[in-house]
């Protein structure tokens, strides 16, 4: 085989340096780069974790605000008082039930 006949071969393939190119182009596009697909893929699901603590964290937050509302209101702090922490006034005797 000589040059001539290497030549033609080489001209006939001449797409496949496109191919090459584009393959090459899409490794470095899909894997190595930072702005990746993997990173990218990755970045959503932190976005999405993300999104779920906050939705968490909004939950708890309404369920302290109603419970500060009716705190606010006396009778319902001194309930609390004595559920939560077994306050109790002069004279009164507390009995402590534990349920089954």
């Amino acid at each position: 085989m000589n040059f001539s006949e290497l030549w033609n071969k080489i001209k006939i393939r001449k797409w496949a340096k496109y191919v090459i190119t584009l393959v090459v182009f899409l490794i470095i596009y899909l894997f190595v780069s930072d702005q990746s697909m993997l990173q990218f893929v990755k970045r959503g699901r932190e976005i999405r974790s993300l999104e779920q603590q906050r939705d968490i964290y909004r939950e708890q937050t309404e369920k302290a605000e109603s419970e500060l509302k009716t705190l606010m209101i006396k009778d319902s702090l001194e309930r609390y008082a004595r559920e939560q922490y077994f306050m109790h006034e002069k004279g009164e005797d507390i009995y402590l039930v534990e349920e089954p």
